[in-house]
C-alpha cells in the first residue's frame, strides 16, 4: 500500500481519521532527524511540532534533532571547511526517521527545472531509504512539500501568486515521486494555503517564513497528517514546549557553533584541538540531559526548576601563551597615552567604570534622539557550555550636554555575539550569530519586547568574520559584510542567495529583497562608508586594504568572485576596523571629506587620508593621523560622527586580539572592559544637535537645507523612512518645488527626493530620468545606481543605461557599466562595449571586464576572460588542498 498522505483543512479540523493506520510508526528510543531548508530550521526556534510529537508519544522517549539549514536544496548544501567532521552527519545522528523539507528553493527554477528536481528527488529517496545510518536498518522517510507563499497585502512585497504556481507544480511532482517510491509524503502547500486564505492572523513574517503563530498552525498540520487526531490526554504543552526549546537551544549552539573554523576547520590547530573537544563533549551530555527532562515532562512527571549540569564534564584548563605583562589601565590613564594633532581634544564619553555593562563594545550608532546605541559582546568569542550568553545592546545618553554619558538603558540582553547593529524601522537590526534579528520596543520603555529572526543562513565559521559593519545607504538598503571561510545561503521571497568566502550583502527591509552587493576575495571586510553622493568606500580589515566599492559591486553568479582590484590608498597599517569621512562643522575646513580609518594592532589609532577624485574612482594620500595611543589594550573598532559634530570612537579594549595568535579561551582575553571616546576640535564650536525624532515632515526636510553633516542627514533619512509614504512624498514634492534652482545644492536636493522614493519603494520614472540628465555628474552617477535597482520596473532600462555608458563623465560611465552586469542578454553586452569608444582608466577597464565575464557566462555559457584571484583566494585554495 502506498504510504501517501495529502490533507486538506476539512480532514485537519473536522476530526476525521487521516488513514486507517498512521503512515509513520514510531518505536521506543527512535531518533528523528529533520533536514532541509528554512521551513525545517525555524521549527527549532518555536518548538511546536516537536512538542506535539513528545506529548503524543510520552512513553517512547524520542530523540529529535533539527539539522535544517537555510536555503538547503537536495543537491546543494554548502558548509564551511571540514564541517562534516563536527559530528552532524546523518551517520553521526543515526536516524530511525528522517523528516525532509525540500522543494521551496528548487521551485524558483520554474517549469524548466522540474525534470532535474524530480530526478534529484528520486536519487535522494533512493539513498535515504537504503542507507543504514543507524547501523541496522534504513530509516523511515517522510517528504514534506513547501508551504504556500502568503499574500501579506503589502504593496512592497510580492503577493505570492507567481511563487505559488511554482510551489504547486513542485508539490505535485513531489507527490508523484514519493508515491512511485512508496514513501510517506505530506502536502503542506494545500492546507497552508487554505490557512493563509482564511486566517485573520498572518502566518508568516515575509510571505514565505512562518512566524510563531504560523509555526504552531503548520505544526498541527504536520502532527495530524502523520498520526491522526490528538490523544484525549496529554502533558502540559506549555511546560513541555519550554523543555523542548531549551534542548533545541543547546543543540543549536552545537550544530551551528560559532568559530567552526577553529573547532573543526583549517585553523583548529594548535589551539582549538586543546579546548574544544572537552567543551563539545560536555555540551552533548547537556543536550542528552535535556532529552531526559523532555521525556519526564511528557509523562507528567515533575523536574527540578534548575538544570544541574555539574555531572556533564569539565573543561580543559587553558594556560596563556602570552609572555608579556598585562596592564589594564583606567580610562583616565589611557587618555594620557593618546596623541592628537594640535587643536584636537579627546574625552571619555563612557566606560565600564560608570557603566559596568559596557563590555567588549563592537559597533556603535546614534538614533534620532541623539542617543548612542552600543553592541556589547562579553560572550565573545562564543558560547561556553553552561554559561548562558548575555551580550547586550545598550543605549547611552548625555542628558546634560557635557559630552559624557550619564544615563544607560539595556535595550536588549541575552544576545549571542551581536557583531553589528543599525537602527531603522522603529527598531534595531542586530547580528545574532548566525542570523539577522530585528528587535523592537512596542511600549515605549526602551526595552526590546519583540525579537524576530528575519534572515537565516549566515555562516559563523569565524566570529571575527561574521556579519557585521552595518550601514544604510540613502535609498534605504542595509549593507553588512562577512569574511573568508564562510559559506552563507539565505532564503528570501525572491529566491535563495549564496555567497562563498567573503563579501557584502544588501538587504531592503521594506521589500525583503536580498542580494550580494560585493562578492570578492576579501580576508575580512570591516569598514563601509557611503558618501553624500551614494558612492561606497570599503575597507578590508585583515589586510588593511581600501577599495572603491562601485567598481567591484557589479553582479556575479555564485560561486564566482570578482577579480583582484587595486586599492585607492597605499596601506600603512593593518588590521583596520571601521572607516568614516569627515563631515562636521566642528572639524577644520581642510579636514572636510578626509577618510578616517581605525587601526587596532600596531599603530592603534585613527589614520587620516586626504581624498581626491581619480578618474572614475578615488585616491587618497596620508596626512597627519587623528589619534594614536600607546595603550596596550586600546582597540578602536568603530567610529561615527555624533549629533554634536564630535567623532565618537568605540574601543574594544582588550590586551589580546586575534584567533590565530592565542587560544579562544585564553584567560587573558578580557570580557569586562570597554570605552567610548569623543574627539572634537577645540578651535571651532560644536554643532548644535538637530531635532529629528518626532519632528513634522516639513521640518525634517528643511534639515537638508540647514544641516551639512552627512550623519545628521543619515538619521533624517531613517526617520523619514518610518513615516507614511504618501505623506513623505507629498511633502517632499512641495519642499523641492520651493528650492532655488540656482542654489549650488539644488541638484543634490533633487537627488534626495529621488532617494526618498527609492527608500519608500515608489518608482518615479519621470524624476529618475530628470536626475539621470542632471548637470551635476555626481547626481547622474547616483541616479544610475537607482536605475540599476529599479531596472525591472522602468521602461527599457538598457536604453537608459546606453546613455549613461556614453556619458561625458567617467564615474557615470562606470555606474552604467556596473548596472549592465545585472542583465542577461546580448543587448547588455553590446551596450557595455560601447564604453570603449571613450577614454579609459583603471576602474572602467576593470569593471567592464567583470561585467563582460558575468554577461558572457549567462548569454554564451562561458567566458574566456581570465580570473585574477586575490591573495586571500590563493591562500584559501592552498588550505583547501591541504585539508583534502
Amino acid at each position: 500500500m502506498v504510504r501517501f498522505v495529502a490533507l486538506s483543512l476539512c480532514l485537519l479540523f473536522a476530526g476525521l481519521a487521516v488513514a486507517e493506520a498512521p503512515p509513520l510508526k514510531l518505536e521506543k528510543g527512535n531518533k528523528i532527524v529533520l533536514i532541509g531548508n528554512t521551513l525545517a530550521e525555524r521549527q527549532q526556534h518555536f518548538g511546536n511540532f516537536e512538542t506535539l510529537l513528545h506529548s503524543r508519544f510520552p512513553e517512547l522517549n524520542l530523540v529529535v534533532r533539527n539539522l535544517g539549514w537555510s536555503a538547503d536544496e537536495l543537491t546543494l548544501r554548502p558548509r564551511s571547511q571540514s564541517f562534516a567532521d563536527h559530528g552532524h552527519k546523518l551517520t553521526d545522528h543515526k536516524p530511525d526517521v528522517i523528516l525532509a523539507f525540500f522543494g521551496f528553493n528548487e521551485s524558483f527554477g520554474g517549469e524548466a527545472g522540474l525534470a532535474k528536481f524530480k530526478s534529484d528527488l528520486e536519487k535522494f529517496i533512493q539513498e535515504s531509504t537504503t542507507t543504514k545510518y543507524n547501523g541496522n536498518n534504513p530509516p523511515q522517510l517522510v517528504i514534506f512539500s513547501p508551504i504556500a507563499h502568503e499574500n501579506l497585502g503589502k504593496r512592497e512585497l510580492p503577493d505570492g501568486e507567481s511563487n505559488n504556481k511554482n510551489i504547486a507544480l513542485y508539490t505535485a511532482a513531489m507527490k508523484e515521486v514519493a508515491a512511485k517510491a512508496n514513501v510517506v509524503f505530506v502536502d503542506l502547500y494545500a492546507p497552508s494555503k487554505q490557512l493563509m486564505d482564511n486566517s485573520k492572523v498572518k502566518l508568516t513574517i515575509n510571505g514565505v517564513h512562518l512566524n510563531e503563530y504560523g509555526d504552531e498552525q503548520v505544526g498541527k498540520v504536520m502532527d495530524k497528517s502523520l498520526f491522526g487526531d490528538r490523544p484525549a490526554k496529554e502533558a502540559d504543552l506549555a511546560k513541555l514546549r519550554a523543555e523542548v526549546n531549551e534542548k533545541s537551544l543547546q543543540f543549536w549552539y552545537d550544530h551551528r557553533s560559532v568559530n567552526g573554523f577553529y573547532i573543526y576547520g583549517g585553523r583548529k590547530a594548535p589551539f582549538g584541538v586543546v579546548n574544544f573537544p572537552a567543551e563539545f563533549a560536555k555540551l552533548r551530555k547537556m543536550i542528552a540531559k535535556r532529552d531526559e527532562r523532555i521525556w519526564a515532562v511528557a509523562q507528567g512527571k515533575s523536574v527540578p526548576e534548575k538544570i544541574d549540569d555539574s555531572d556533564t564534564g569539565e573543561f580543559t584548563k587553558i594556560e596563556t601563551n602570552f609572555k608579556g605583562v598585562i596592564n589594564v589601565t583606567p580610562p583616565s590613564e589611557s587618555m594620557k597615552k593618546m596623541t592628537l594633532p594640535e587643536g584636537y581634544a579627546v574625552n571619555l564619553f563612557a566606560s565600564e567604570v560608570e557603566f559596568p555593562e559596557l563590555e567588549n563594545p563592537v559597533q556603535i550608532t546614534f538614533d534620532a534622539k541623539g542617543r548612542l546605541w552600543v553592541a556589547c559582546m562579553p560572550t565573545y568569542p562564543q558560547y561556553l557550555p553552561g554559561t548562558p550568553p548575555n551580550c547586550k545592546i545598550l543605549i547611552l545618553e548625555d542628558t546634560n550636554g557635557d559630552g559624557q554619558a550619564d544615563k544607560k538603558t539595556v535595550f536588549a540582553d541575552k544576545l549571542h555575539v551581536p557583531t553589528g547593529l543599525e537602527i531603522a524601522d522603529g527598531g534595531v537590526y542586530v547580528a545574532q550569530q548566525p542570523n539577522l534579528m530585528f528587535l523592537k520596543d512596542t511600549n515605549g520603555d526602551d526595552v526590546a519586547d519583540e525579537r524576530t529572526i528575519v534572515l537565516h543562513g549566515f555562516d559563523s565559521a569565524d566570529s571575527h568574520h561574521s556579519i557585521s559593519d552595518f550601514v544604510f545607504d540613502q535609498g534605504g538598503a542595509l549593507y553588512f559584510s562577512e569574511g573568508t571561510f564562510h559559506h552563507s545561503q539565505i532564503e528570501s521571497p525572491y529566491g535563495p542567495v549564496r555567497l562563498k568566502d567573503a563579501g557584502y550583502f544588501r538587504f531592503e527591509p521594506r521589500t525583503n529583497r536580498f542580494s550580494v552587493f560585493v562578492s570578492y576575495g576579501f580576508a575580512n571586510p570591516w569598514g563601509h562608508y557611503v558618501d553624500r553622493w551614494g558612492q561606497n568606500l570599503i575597507a578590508d580589515a585583515s589586510g588593511g586594504a581600501n577599495y572603491n566599492g562601485t567598481a567591484f559591486s557589479g553582479d556575479v553568479d555564485y560561486p564566482n568572485k570578482h577579480a583582484s582590484m587595486k586599492e585607492f590608498l597605499k596601506k600603512q597599517w593593518r588590521p583596520t576596523a571601521g572607516c568614516e569621512l569627515v563631515s562636521s562643522r566642528n572639524f577644520p575646513d581642510d579636514a572636510q571629506g578626509n577618510y578616517l580609518l581605525n587601526n587596532c594592532i600596531g599603530f592603534q589609532g585613527t589614520l587620516q587620508y586626504k581624498m581626491k577624485d581619480d578618474g572614475s574612482g578615488f585616491a587618497a594620500d596620508p596626512v597627519e593621523p587623528l589619534l594614536q595611543s600607546s595603550e596596550q589594550a586600546y582597540r578602536p573598532v568603530d567610529l561615527e560622527f555624533g549629533p554634536d559634530g564630535a567623532l565618537y570612537i568605540c574601543d574594544w579594549f582588550n590586551p589580546l586580539v586575534g584567533h590565530m595568535q592565542h587560544n579562544l579561551r585564553d584567560p587573558n582575553r578580557d570580557h569586562s572592559h570597554g570605552r567610548i571616546y569623543r574627539v572634537h576640535y577645540t578651535k571651532k564650536p560644536l554643532v548644535k544637535p538637530a531635532k529629528i525624532a518626532g519632528e513634522p515632515i516639513p521640518q525634517l526636510l528643511s534639515l537638508f537645507n540647514t544641516e551639512p553633516e552627512e550623519r545628521t542627514r543619515y538619521r533624517v533619512r531613517i526617520e523619514l523612512r518610518n513615516r507614511e509614504t504618501k505623506d513623505v512624498l507629498a511633502e517632499a514634492e512641495k519642499w523641492l518645488a520651493a528650492q532655488d534652482k540656482k542654489d549650488a545644492e539644488y541638484e543634490h536636493h533633487v537627488l534626495e527626493v529621488l532617494w526618498l522614493h527609492q527608500a519608500h519603494d515608489m518608482v518615479n520614472e519621470k524624476l529618475l530620468k530628470q536626475v539621470l540628465r542632471s548637470p551635476d555628474f555626481h547626481a547622474r552617477a547616483a541616479a544610475t545606481r537607482v536605475l540599476c535597482y529599479w531596472r525591472d520596473r522602468v521602461k527599457d532600462p538598457i536604453a537608459l543605461l546606453q546613455v549613461q555608458v556614453n556619458d561625458e563623465n567617467p564615474r557615470v560611465r562606470l555606474e552604467g557599466i556596473r548596472a549592465l552586469s545585472f542583465f542577461n542578454n546580448q543587448q547588455a553586452i553590446d551596450t557595455a562595449v560601447e564604453s570603449l569608444i571613450h577614454d579609459q582608466d583603471y576602474y572602467l577597464e576593470y569593471t567592464l571586464k567583470e561585467t563582460m565575464k558575468t554577461l558572457e557566462r549567462r548569454v554564451k555559457g562561458a567566458t574566456a576572460i581570465p580570473h585574477n584571484p586575490t591573495d586571500r583566494e590563493k591562500k584559501n585554495a592552498e588550505e583547501g588542498k591541504k585539508a583534502k
